[in-house]
């Protein structure tokens, strides 16, 4: 067994630990980043990512556009019985697979003197102040911080003993990856009874199909492709696109057990980061960008506090809930309440009527789900 020391261990090497990686080295501190698996790695997810984030990947080096991601400026909105809306996105986005942009975060972590280790990380213990982390490949790690960025469930979350992780969660995820027309300038959600499907084009002109739906509905039909002819044909959007389309992957990624409970951004002195914090509604499209973000609002107190400007790790602790949750607090309510409502399937009709009467609503239920840019310290 080797022992080496670290000022930060980021434990998952997703959006919200890649970003906090290169962000905590940018300023000379030794970081190890901690992945499961290599890179680079498809991942269920909707692939849109709000422009709020864009001056802080800016700060890291790094431009999504030099990897050809797509410029997303428009939205569509359909309902289950095919009633549909159009609005403009008031700050845009873009759209890139992670296959694509986890790679790239990943090398650009190298190249900023992060050491990233493939393991799986079994058990982390917290005394006299530091750290100590153990691997499955029987390293063992010390510490002075450690994030949590391993996403959405983990054997860690047993371990630490999570709230959220002892209920059991509805949800279930599917993706694919489509080759055939759509505006690469557009992001669609279209809900179907149980569910919703985002819709985008990503960097290399494949349309990105990322579905959810409650478990309990998809296992009444015998496959994935049963379930989808049955139940998201009946909107016709998604028919069309499905029909039109020829699917790039063997056969659709997914996920269960996705839990939208309410997280605690700190576990055991651990700053939690991206989905292991919490989770955002898919119905409200943003995930990537809250990844992105909780990596910015937990690496800028962590470096007041490795540099003394924080003196107390109490301190540091409050100071990042308190962040994360004047960040997050009302766009989580937000998706909680669009997403609840949206499921009542002899309300959305209704409720899309009520945006086409007020159009002026939409863009302010789009802005209640995602940030402003975002303001870089340091």
């Amino acid at each position: 067994m080797t022992a080496n020391n670290f000022d930060v261990i980021i434990i998952g090497g997703g959006l919200a630990g890649l970003t906090s990686a290169i962000h905590l080295a940018k300023n000379s501190f030794k970081v190890l980043l901690i992945e499961k698996n290599n890179y680079p790695k498809h991942k269920v997810c909707g692939e849109y990512i709000s422009n709020e984030v864009l001056p802080y990947l800016e700060f890291l080096g790094f431009n999504p556009f030099e990897f050809g991601a797509k410029k997303i400026s428009n939205f569509e909105l359909t309902t289950h019985n095919n009633k549909s809306i159009k609005a403009n996105l008031p700050l845009g986005g873009f759209g890139m697979s992670r296959f694509e942009m986890d790679l790239q975060l990943y090398k650009l972590a190298l190249k900023n003197g992060v050491t990233v280790l493939q393991d799986v990380v079994t058990n982390v213990d917290f005394e006299s102040d530091i750290f100590q982390v153990e691997t499955k490949g029987d390293d063992q790690f010390h510490s002075k911080i450690v994030i949590g960025a391993f996403g959405k469930r983990s054997n860690l979350d047993v371990q630490f003993k999570r709230e959220f992780i002892k209920k059991k969660s509805p949800y279930l995820g599917v993706k694919i990856h489509v080759s055939g027309d759509f505006p690469e300038n557009k992001v669609a959600l279209h809900n179907f009874k149980g569910g919703y499907c985002g819709v985008s084009k990503v960097e290399n002109n494949h349309i990105n199909l990322c579905y959810i739906t409650d478990f309990e509905a998809f296992k009444k039909y015998k496959d994935i492709e049963t379930f989808q002819k049955e139940v998201l044909f009946k909107n016709s959007e998604l028919k069309a696109i499905f029909n039109s389309t020829k699917s790039e992957f063997e056969k659709p990624l997914t996920i269960s057990q996705i839990s939208f409970e309410t997280k605690n951004p700190i576990e055991n002195h651990i700053l939690m980061c991206g989905d292991t914090a919490g989770m955002i509604h898919p119905l409200c499209g943003n995930g990537m960008g809250m990844a992105i973000r909780s990596a910015q609002l937990a690496s800028e107190p962590i470096i007041d506090y490795l540099v003394g400007k924080i003196k107390k790790r109490d301190a540091l602790e409050k100071t990042y809930t308190k962040r994360w949750k004047k960040t997050f607090g009302l766009r989580l309510k937000a998706g909680h309440t669009i997403a609840y409502l949206f499921r009542q399937n002899w309300l959305a009709p209704k409720l899309l009527m009520v945006l086409k009467w007020f159009p002026f609503l939409m863009p302010f239920i789009i802005k209640m789900t995602h940030g402003k840019p975002m303001i870089i310290n340091n």
